[in-house]
């Protein structure tokens, strides 16, 4: 039987609609299970791979990552003595969160100084309610006003005090709930010698980093950016000194801590905890100064200041003329290595005075004791309107440039060691001889060589055959010459210490255009044209003593791991900035003459001392006239091992002003490291029988 017409096609159609369904469905089902398991694995990965990466930035959005200062290296001195070193001490800070009432802050800022008042350390002036507000940060005062400084962030919260006692963290820790927005947190505070203040002004003072950068009265080190990253307003940093000077090397490393905010970025809850990384430690300092040697030099200045208004000095018609020095500067300094052993600024005062809340009253009281006097201007601790009527610390150099100017003329060949002046004690010069000078006291030696000029101080010979000699012989070229020679002895230029903010000094005779040329090189010549510093005049005393080499003054022996006490950095060698040669009998005719010096306090001194007082005269407001005690020295005279310049502002004659307290320099270096290198020990008398 035939089929129908048109029954294969139908069926087949049929069929292909079926597989082309079954098709679809396939790769519906298809798509669907790799929909699935892309899903699934994308699920996957943000889970185990990409889970702490999306919570951390989580985190970043709800969280506010906050900087914990490092702890701080310490500084010793050259034995190991601790100077300035970090002690872990609990601080109470404040948070500024959102809707903060004003008149509650203000009540807050109030308890907290009647708590401060009532448990604090009775012996440290405990802050007010208006410096706590103040400290808060908050942008209003007491009264509610709006102050002109505005919060300059607010997720970091603010210190207020530190160092609390144990009575005052018991009762702000039971009264937590009542005292708002405060939080107690350890960290590290810099703790000085308690017993002694050493070398304050060397080591310097640490402020906070917001004192440090602002753009009026801050450092360009922290103005820097590239130096600063990470810096917190709130830390302190070293302001001068060691602490400036080796600011990185200290400082260490933040670690960071976290807290909530909300979108303003303000806080809204305590921290988390732990930090999220702990703070790196910075590296210690072992300093080259000896604390022994150096508190013997901070005593010996404040008696002999005491001394000078003694009654036996002010009957003593050459002692008498230093009973209104105030203040003293001096420094050691090793002939060998250039290690300086002592520096001391005195006065001085306590260096926590930075660590605590204090008025402008407060700071006048420490203002004229904060510059280290041995390296820059320290003013003299007198009033500030009666400041004018007294010198600074940076004096005429005096007669102790005497052995360099006898150098000089030696080697300029304006007269030979066997040359002789008749010294009548004047010297007369300039057009028509009209200008007249004379020695001390109008004094007259007769025929003098240069041994004998600087034996006995002559300011006529220093005047006529070298001051007026060398410029009558180059009148264009004698400023530049005499600098020159200077500038290798370490006079008007940098010591090279580095130091912040040490002075080079001031050279008169280039700029002093009230006299002319000629002028200008005679009172040089005996130095009252020449104002240096005393580690200036320390590095020129190690020259002499070196006979030509100058080295640069070191302050740190090492650098080294604030835990295992690795060392980093060590100087150990000497280092000569310059070189001068001489011919040996240039040298042979100075250090004669230096060690025929007449000088008080060196009577049963055990070793050759080659030494040069000097009287620096110079004028101050009001056309009064004052001399200054200068004092240069080393010992022994044949093998040098210390090199001392001492400098007393309104002291008198060196001999009496300042050479004493050399003296006692000598003497403690003697006994701790001897002057032969042998230690002697403590003096006799002070030995248990």
């Amino acid at each position: 039987m035939k089929k129908p017409i048109g029954m294969d096609d139908s069926s087949k159609q049929d069929g292909s609609q079926r597989r082309h369904f079954t098709t679809r469905i396939n790769l519906f089902f298809f798509f669907t299970f790799f929909l699935f398991s892309v899903l699934i694995v994308r699920l996957a990965m943000l889970q185990f791979v990409e889970g702490k990466e999306l919570s951390a930035e989580k985190d970043k959005i709800n969280n506010a990552d906050t900087p914990i200062p490092p702890i701080r290296g310490n500084i010793f001195d050259r034995k190991g003595a601790p100077i300035a070193y970090t002690t872990s001490a609990q601080s109470l800070y404040f948070r500024i969160e959102q809707d903060q009432p004003k008149d509650q802050v203000v009540t807050l800022a109030k308890r907290l100084a009647d708590i401060f008042a009532q448990y604090g350390n009775k012996d440290v002036k405990q802050p007010t309610a208006e410096e706590i507000i103040k400290e808060m940060d908050v942008g209003f005062d007491l009264n509610l006003q709006d102050t002109a400084k505005k919060p300059s962030y607010y997720s970091i919260p603010r210190r207020i005090k530190t160092d609390l006692t144990q009575a005052e963290m018991a009762f702000i820790l039971e009264h937590r709930d009542e005292l708002k927005w405060i939080e107690i947190m350890e960290e590290s505070l810099r703790t000085y010698d308690r017993e002694n203040t050493i070398a304050v002004q060397l080591v310097g003072y640490m402020r906070p980093f917001s004192t440090a950068r602002e753009a009026k009265n801050g450092l360009e080190f922290y103005k820097d950016k590239t130096k600063t990253e990470g810096y917190l307003d709130r830390e302190y940093v070293g302001y001068d000194g060691i602490e400036l000077m080796y600011q990185e090397e200290l400082r260490g490393k933040n670690g960071v801590k976290s807290y909530p905010v909300n979108a303003l970025q303000k806080i809204i809850g305590s921290a988390e905890a732990p930090p999220v990384i702990p703070p790196e430690k910075g590296n210690n300092l072992i300093l080259t100064i000896d604390k022994n040697v150096q508190l013997a030099t901070e005593k010996a200045i404040m008696d002999h200041l005491v001394t000078l208004k003694s009654p036996a000095y002010r009957s003593n018609p050459y002692a008498n003329k230093g009973v209104n020095a105030v203040a003293g500067y001096a420094v050691a300094m090793e002939v060998e290595t250039g290690k300086v052993v002592a520096m001391a600024s005195m006065p001085d005062y306590d260096p926590t005075f930075w660590s605590n809340p204090f008025s402008d009253a407060d700071y006048k009281q420490v203002q004229t004791k904060i510059n280290n006097g041995t390296i820059t201007t320290a003013y003299p601790d007198y009033p500030e309107d009666e400041q004018k009527y007294h010198p600074t610390s940076i004096v005429y150099m005096g007669s102790v440039v005497k052995p360099l100017s006898v150098l000089i003329g030696l080697n300029e060949g304006l007269f030979t060691t066997n040359t002789y002046y008749n010294d009548t004690g004047v010297f007369t010069y300039g057009k028509d001889n009209n200008s007249k000078l004379t020695n001390s006291g109008r004094a007259a030696y007769g025929s003098i060589n240069a041994t004998g000029a600087i034996q006995h101080s002559s300011n006529t010979f220093m005047s006529a055959l070298i001051g007026n000699a060398l410029y009558m012989r180059s009148p264009n070229k004698a400023v530049e010459i005499w600098d020159q020679y200077l500038a290798k002895f370490g006079l008007g230029v940098l010591t090279g210490s580095g130091l912040p903010r040490e002075s080079a000094g001031i050279s008169e005779y280039k700029t002093n255009t009230k006299e002319t040329p000629q002028s200008r090189m005679v009172f040089a010549s005996w130095g009252q044209n020449e104002k240096y510093t005393t580690l200036q005049l320390a590095q020129y005393t190690t020259t002499l003593a070196t006979r030509g080499k100058r080295l640069q003054p070191l302050l740190v022996d090492r650098i080294e791991t604030y835990d295992k006490g690795q060392i980093i950095k060590k100087f150990d060698q000497a280092v000569v900035l310059d070189q001068t040669d001489f011919p040996k009998a240039y040298w042979d005719a100075v250090i004669k003459g230096m060690l025929q010096v007449g000088i008080q306090g060196f009577d049963d001194f055990p070793y050759t001392l080659a030494r040069k007082t000097g009287t620096s005269t110079q004028r101050v407001a009001g056309g009064k006239e004052i001399d200054n005690a200068v004092f240069i020295a080393f010992a022994p005279a044949e093998n040098p091992k210390l090199a001392v310049a001492v400098v007393v502002p309104e002291g008198g004659f060196g001999s009496y002003g300042a050479a004493p307290i050399a003296r006692k320099i000598f003497d403690a270096y003697d006994q701790y490291y001897g002057l032969d290198g042998k230690p002697k020990g403590p003096p006799t008398e002070n030995k248990t029988p």
